[in-house]
Parts: structure tokens; C-alpha cells; sequence
């Protein structure tokens, strides 16, 4: 058990050593080679008594007490924590300044005895990190990604320029139930090839309403699989950083975003091409997404999908159990998958780990 407050109050000096400067990088505008699709490099799995680590490229921890829970989370899951050297910066609403936090995740995966990486939280502030991050570095030395939410724009940078699996799973500062966890594990520590579908709920009624699915368009549709937070993705558009989504399973989810910006969002996508160029389409959980105030009385999440992915002739369903929600599937990036967008189902078809 590590002595966990002296551990986190000795990182503001040590974050002063790590970097020359303040930590204030003049912006690379550089383009990162693209990775080799045909590598097919799987980071190496989990197993108990691993060292893991703990960065934050966006959103800051108000204070250590909170940080404490984090570090018991990952002592429960039966691996270590090693806390990265800024984790406990502020810089406005970021966990400390760009180069930073981009430092913290490069030396992560430069560091030998570090198994995987765990973001702590999300909120705005991943992309920020991109240009700064040693893309050499994290390219020869695969190990699962995880998070979710704003890390999206780590996720799809790594599937764009790293060539690895990522895992799109809770934060490592979620609740993580059962639920969750089993997901997690099966697909991190064993290797699992899962199928995932919505769990039944515990209600008394003649049709399941609670934890359905919707069917946009029936059938069957295999792809790598890409995705994650909508509105992040598409913030992504035109840049070096998003990979190709040919032949893709495209999953999305969104939070507290109202219709209207969805139609933009889902528009962007559409005029960018990208929804052409999918096999699928899996929406999870849009929480908190209701129309309210002057867009009251206009289209539903549903309706605003069923107008974008319907006429595309391609499998399509929504309402799938992963996004801003406490009990969630783990969907690893980059590797092969099959929906079934009648059953509702989500199918790995090879493990995400080595």
C-alpha cells in the first residue's frame, strides 16, 4: 500500500523539475506520419500487481482527497498506481498547461514498468495535448488507452497515428459497478471476445421499455471499430488527427448536448463524408440531451438520427449501454467487431490485448 498523501503532495515538486520553462511549448504544426494499418500490434494485457498510470490531459482534480479515491479504485482492481507528475497542476479549467500534460502521457508510455494508462477524469482539454505528445515515443510502445468522453480525441489520434487498440471504458474516476468492471476485465485482463448487449432490466411490465434498443435500420454490418464522444469527433474533422472511417463501425455518444447541436454535429459528419464511408452505426447513451427552452417543441435525439442514418442504407440502432452512464460496455478501438443492429448486439471479434 503506498503512502498516498505523501505521494500526491510531492508531486507539485516534482512537476517543477520535469519541465524546463514553465512547460509553455511553442505550438508544433507538424503533421504525424500515419500508422501502418497491416501492423495489427496489440498492447500487452493486464494482470494483477501491474503498474498502471494516473494522467489527466484535460479536466484538473479539485483536491488530493478526491485523487486519494481514485488511487483505492485502482488498488481495488488488484493493479498499482503511478501518479504522473503534473496530475495535481491547475491551469485554468485544465489539468495544468498543454505540454504538460502531454509530458505525463508521453512518459507513461516511455516508462518500462507502466502496463496501461488510465485517464482520471475528462471535461475539455485532450485535443490541446496532440501536437505536443512524442508520437515515436507512444508508437513503439503499445499499451491500453483508457477513458472516455473527452478522451476521445486521444482514442481516435492513437487509432490515426499510434496503430493500437484503445479501450473506451470509464474514467478511472467513475463509480466503476460491477458492471462495468466485469466488462472491463474480461476485455483488459482476459481477452475476451464478448458479445454485449443492453442488460435486462428488474421492471414489471408486459414490454421492456427501460435499457431498449431502437432499430434505425435492421441488418448486420463487420468493421473495425471507431468512435466515441460525437461532439469531440467532430471537433476532429479536418485535421491530421482523425483516422479513416472506410468500412468503420462507427459508436457514438453524447452528453447534454439538445437536438439541435446533434443535427449539426450528425450534419458535419455528413457533409464531411464520413457517415457514407461507415458499415454501421451503434448511438449509446445521449444523457441529459432533451430539447428545453426556445428548441422546445422541435425534433427528438431519435428523430435527428433516424434523419441522418436511416437513408444511408446501413445497419444502424441506437440506445446502446455505453456513454455518460454509470454501467457501461468496453469497446476497444481499432479492432474487428460485428453489429447486429435487429438483436441490438455488439460483437468482438478478436481480443484487444496480446
Amino acid at each position: 500500500m503506498i503512502d498516498r498523501r505523501r505521494t500526491v503532495q510531492g508531486l507539485a515538486a516534482a512537476a517543477a523539475l520535469s519541465l524546463s520553462g514553465g512547460g509553455h511549448a511553442a505550438l508544433r504544426l507538424s503533421t504525424p506520419a500515419p500508422s501502418d494499418p497491416s501492423g495489427n500490434r496489440k498492447p500487452p494485457r493486464l494482470r494483477p500487481g501491474d503498474v498502471v498510470g494516473l494522467v489527466e490531459p484535460a479536466k484538473f482534480t479539485p483536491d488530493r482527497f478526491q485523487l486519494n479515491r481514485v488511487v483505492d479504485t485502482i488498488e481495488a482492481m488488484g493493479l498499482k498506481a503511478r501518479l504522473a507528475p503534473h496530475l495535481t497542476d491547475r491551469y485554468g479549467y485544465l489539468a495544468g498547461e498543454d505540454a504538460a500534460r502531454a509530458a505525463d502521457l508521453t512518459a507513461m508510455y516511455a516508462d518500462a514498468e507502466v502496463r496501461a494508462v488510465f485517464a482520471v477524469r475528462g471535461g475539455w482539454g485532450s485535443a490541446r495535448t496532440l501536437p505536443y505528445l512524442d508520437w515515436e515515443t507512444i508508437r513503439a510502445n503499445p499499451k491500453l488507452l483508457v477513458g472516455y468522453s473527452d478522451i476521445t480525441s486521444l482514442h481516435l489520434a492513437f487509432q490515426r497515428v499510434a496503430g493500437f487498440p484503445t479501450l473506451h471504458a470509464p474514467i478511472a474516476a467513475a463509480s466503476w459497478p460491477a458492471y462495468s468492471w466485469e466488462a472491463f476485465r474480461s476485455v483488459a485482463f482476459e481477452g475476451a471476445t464478448p458479445v454485449y448487449s443492453n442488460p435486462a432490466p428488474a421492471e414489471d411490465r408486459l414490454a421492456r421499455m427501460a435499457g431498449s434498443h431502437e432499430v434505425l435500420r435492421p441488418g448486420r454490418a463487420r468493421g473495425r471499430l471507431i468512435g466515441g464522444n460525437l461532439t469531440v469527433l467532430t471537433s476532429l474533422v479536418g485535421t491530421p488527427y482523425l483516422p479513416d472511417m472506410s468500412g468503420a463501425i462507427l459508436f457514438l455518444e453524447d452528453v447534454d448536448e439538445p437536438p439541435y447541436r446533434l443535427d449539426r454535429m450528425m450534419t458535419q459528419l455528413a457533409l464531411a463524408g464520413i457517415l457514407r464511408a461507415v458499415a454501421g452505426v451503434v448511438f449509446g447513451q445521449c444523457t441529459d440531451c432533451t430539447p428545453g427552452g426556445e428548441s422546445y417543441g422541435g425534433f427528438t435525439v431519435m428523430q435527428v438520427l433516424d434523419q441522418h442514418l436511416t437513408p444511408l442504407g446501413i445497419p444502424a440502432f441506437a440506445g446502446a449501454q455505453f456513454g455518460h452512464v454509470a454501467r457501461q460496455w468496453t469497446l476497444p478501438l481499432g479492432v474487428e467487431a460485428e453489429m447486429d443492429a435487429q438483436a441490438g448486439t455488439l460483437t468482438l471479434l478478436e481480443p484487444a490485448v496480446s
